[in-house]
């Protein structure tokens, strides 16, 4: 694979690169509507493919929050066309590398030396590159390990990042008003915190060590005195990425096993913790040889707060939902309704609501959930579909609900698409025994 020799760090330079981006894709659509002029039809399937390699050869080389875009979208499976998906999930775990000479000068400026005087060996050729950092192979004392390097300059783009992307963000989610800047504040400082390795050891250890009583749930050992704010080393595990799991194994028993212990450990940290590693996407998991499920990244994490914790979860309670004075008093705790709205307004947003958490609270209420139920997936992009081509809810602002719902329910979506690729059948509440 080619590696890169250097990565736009500046606003100016990604800026640039994002703008010959957009004359890529006006040249395929004028390319796609001057064939549908001239020939009477034309595919749309191929414009996507090619508006989706675009955009992701142009993100790609920008690395940080641009690529880290790409990574969550891809996981939106119900809202962008296939292509989108299949090229954007490439941001999970396989991108273009640095080069050598990069790596090796980013490693001697924080870890003090060469990597060859550090390590007993050091693979040069990088496992595996994806939004923000990229991995490599090292043995140290008999120990097999696991090095992640931070691209240069990422941390340092994040708000230039935003402001560029900001714009299209507001039109897309059809954000108004001037509360919508908690939104991107919110991001931001997750983005931050994931450059910031330091803070990556300490959730790693906090988490992987409250989460070894859940059976088949493995982590690797990190190591402190080989880790520095932009250097992050562990335990080489392993594994295949679940991904590539679930393309080559189909057996019921093996997948459901996999998925309950994946719902295990979020619901864990969920209400065990009230807080949870929100990146839930097949890159971040491995599957060994003796089908145990390996969780090998920590780098975004949320903090549940009580205020958000407690109506964010009677909401989903069946009871709750169906009672209007209840349910209306909760979507104002979250933010939901506001002051302002006028009773058509609040009208339309409780039914709105209640159409969603009808259908999204559906594994909380029963026993067991089968998350390879066709009928639920197809109803979940029935209801997105409506809500898009709803003229009345584009006309209203978007700009609802507490900033905490941005990285909780992109864990939910998450969760529900891996337990989904996995098929997988689970009991819900089993996680409680270890709580």
């Amino acid at each position: 694979m080619k590696t890169l020799n250097s990565i736009p760090t500046n606003k100016i330079e990604r800026a640039t690169k994002l703008v010959g981006t957009g004359v890529k894709l006006g040249g395929n659509y004028l390319r796609y509507y001057s064939e549908k002029f001239i020939f009477g039809q034309n595919d749309r399937s191929r414009l996507d493919e090619k508006n989706a390699s675009d955009i992701y050869d142009g993100l790609k080389e920008l690395r940080g929050s641009a690529l880290k875009l790409a990574q969550m979208l891809s996981m939106e499976k119900n809202l962008l066309p296939k292509a989108y998906v299949e090229r954007f999930s490439l941001a999970q775990f396989s991108v273009p590398p640095l080069s050598w000479p990069l790596v090796k000068k980013t490693l001697k400026k924080y870890l003090g030396s060469d990597p060859e005087n550090i390590f007993d060996t050091f693979n040069i050729k990088s496992e595996n590159a994806a939004s923000i950092g990229q991995v490599h192979r090292a043995t140290k004392n008999g120990k097999k390990l696991a090095v992640k390097i931070q691209y240069p300059g990422v941390a340092n783009s994040i708000s230039s990042d935003l402001s560029i992307v900001k714009p299209i963000a507001l039109k897309i989610f059809n954000l108004k008003g001037k509360d919508t800047e908690k939104y991107f504040q919110e991001v931001e400082h997750k983005l931050l915190e994931e450059t910031d390795y330091n803070i990556e050891l300490k959730n790693s250890q906090f988490i992987s060590k409250a989460c070894k009583k859940i059976p088949n749930l493995i982590f690797p050992n990190y190591y402190p005195e080989l880790t520095t704010s932009k250097t992050l080393t562990m335990d080489w595990m392993e594994g295949i990425h679940l991904s590539e799991f679930v393309k080559k194994n189909k057996t019921k028993t093996k997948n459901n096993n996999l998925g309950q212990t994946l719902w295990d450990f979020y619901m864990f940290q969920i209400h065990g913790l009230k807080k949870v590693q929100a990146d839930p996407h097949p890159g971040n998991f491995l599957i060994s040889k003796k089908r145990s499920l390996i969780a090998i990244d920590f780098g975004c994490i949320k903090d549940i707060p009580e205020e958000f914790y407690v109506p964010y979860f009677e909401l989903s309670k069946k009871e709750n939902i169906e009672d209007l004075t209840i349910f209306r008093g909760l979507l104002k705790e979250l933010e939901i309704l506001t002051p302002d709205d006028t009773d058509e307004e609040a009208t339309f947003f409780i039914s709105l609501f209640q159409k969603m958490m009808r259908l999204f609270t559906l594994p909380f209420q029963s026993k067991y959930f089968d998350f390879s139920n066709q009928l639920f997936w197809e109803k979940i992009s029935g209801l997105l579909n409506e809500f898009t081509d709803d003229p009345k809810l584009r006309k209203l602002n978007g700009n609802r609900g507490s900033k905490h719902f941005i990285y909780i329910n992109r864990t939910f979506f998450g969760l529900y698409h891996l337990l989904h690729d996995l098929n997988a059948k689970i009991e819900t509440d089993s996680y409680q025994k270890y709580i």
